[in-house]
């Protein structure tokens, strides 16, 4: 059995980003974590949270803004010799064959061109793409493409491997495949691997795979919780300790998002400030019809719904947070409830619904107010795109900024509570076009 070192351990890490006005934009805050020899980390949350951005400083590659990331209990100044990293879109040079792919993770090695050539061989042949040596990325499928890229962080013989999300873009039979075999590689203990930090928003994954599982807040990003999974037998949904720590996960996850409502300090209307989650109307109205209740005391499990309808955990909670800031709906321990307005909605017709949904985010959204006052307080009741734009750059990057302002656009329009031009790039109170 391993023992219980760690290898890699972050402290007291803040990274902070500069907008375009020149405004502190705060990713990762107070974030402490550690790896610790013979063990799976996952660390799960929702895109955009800031978990790559964790991933880049504690690999070396970028610098944190505070705190220190230390490998050995020595803190590191840049890249580490023994660190490996897998990324979600394989990362692989086009006009390189499998094989040269492969023996670029090499090129800093001191090895003879023989002993490079036999590591990478040995390595290609561990991911199960001997044969396809001579192979070019296009003549490759995306499972394909990822084992080629596993090879690349294993010819190293790493002692840590980073993983940012792996199988994500994969097919689901894929990705199964591909989850097996690196746990069969895990098992076998014949390489110098000595841990892996997975980066992750799929919670059935995370369940599979880790050992513990980091349950990753956002605005900022911050380890919120931790689970330890300690699961007799086979983990699949055949198993009831597998399921046990699926349901909770989601209870975790729904309750870093309570919290996270709360630190915000807002009761009543999100504030500008606050990143928006990017779910289109037609997703919400597709939750709100799937759940099908028309009692607001009837709850409903998060786990069993997602599963039903086949939705990953990032999509589910960025859906479940825009209906608890429209105040559609209020979650619990892993469990959904229609608020009134919920049920009110989910019940009406089509302009019923657009009406509810319009006071409900001019109600409850601040950024929709401040729009619809800019416009009435505009001479001709006009304002520009950049009017607006400015405003989201004082907290948020250009292309967070430019993903919440369409995110609002779309509510907006569905609402009929504001019209947008994209060609001229202008918003007015109705479409007069």
């Amino acid at each position: 059995m391993r023992k219980t070192k760690a290898i890699l351990r972050a402290q007291g890490i803040k990274k902070v980003f500069k907008t375009n006005e020149n405004s502190d934009f705060l990713v990762l805050d107070h974030i402490d974590l550690s790896l610790n020899n013979g063990e799976i980390v996952a660390l799960l949350g929702k895109s955009g949270s800031g978990k790559s951005t964790l991933l880049r400083i504690l690999s070396g590659l970028s610098d944190p803004t505070h705190g220190t990331v230390y490998w050995d209990n020595q803190p590191i100044s840049g890249p580490i010799k023994g660190m490996s990293m897998v990324f979600q879109n394989f990362a692989l040079l086009p006009w390189l064959t499998v094989l040269q792919n492969v023996m670029l993770g090499l090129d800093s090695e001191p090895l003879t061109e023989q002993e490079r050539l036999t590591r990478a061989l040995k390595a290609i042949d561990d991911v199960g793409m001997d044969g396809f040596e001579s192979a070019y990325p296009r003549e490759l499928s995306g499972g394909m493409c990822q084992r080629v890229g596993l090879a690349r962080a294993l010819v190293i013989q790493p002692r840590v491997i980073l993983m940012d999300e792996p199988f994500s873009s994969l097919d689901i039979l894929t990705a199964e495949n591909l989850r097996a075999d690196l746990m069969d590689m895990w098992r076998k203990k014949e390489k110098a691997l000595e841990a892996i930090l997975l980066v992750t928003h799929n919670i059935e994954e995370a369940a599979l795979l880790a050992d513990r599982i980091l349950i990753f807040s956002s605005n900022p990003g911050q380890v919120a919780s931790e689970i330890k999974v300690d699961i007799t037998g086979l983990r699949d949904e055949s198993n009831p300790e597998f399921r046990m720590v699926v349901d909770k996960i989601y209870q975790h996850m729904s309750q870093t998002q309570q919290i996270q409502k709360k630190k915000g300090a807002f009761k009543k209307a999100t504030p500008i400030n606050h990143r928006l989650p990017s779910s289109s109307v037609s997703e919400v109205l597709g939750i709100l019809e799937a759940l099908e209740t028309n009692s607001v005391n009837e709850t409903i499990e998060l786990a069993t719904f997602g599963e039903e309808h086949g939705l990953d955990a990032d999509d589910l909670f960025a859906i479940m947070e825009v209906m608890e800031i429209l105040e559609f709906a209020h979650i619990r321990k892993g469990k959904i409830k229609l608020t009134s307005e919920g049920v009110s909605f989910s019940n009406a017709n089509i302009q019923m619904q657009k009406k509810i949904f319009a006071t409900q985010l001019l109600t409850h959204v601040e950024l929709a107010m401040y729009i619809v006052k800019k416009i009435n307080k505009a001479q001709n009741k006009i304002i520009e795109k950049d009017d607006i734009f400015k405003k989201l750059e004082t907290y948020f990057s250009e292309d967070v900024a430019e993903e919440i302002f369409l995110t609002i656009i779309e509510w907006g329009r569905y609402a009929e509570v504001f019209a947008y031009d994209a060609d001229l790039e202008q918003l007015t109170l109705e479409d007069v076009g």
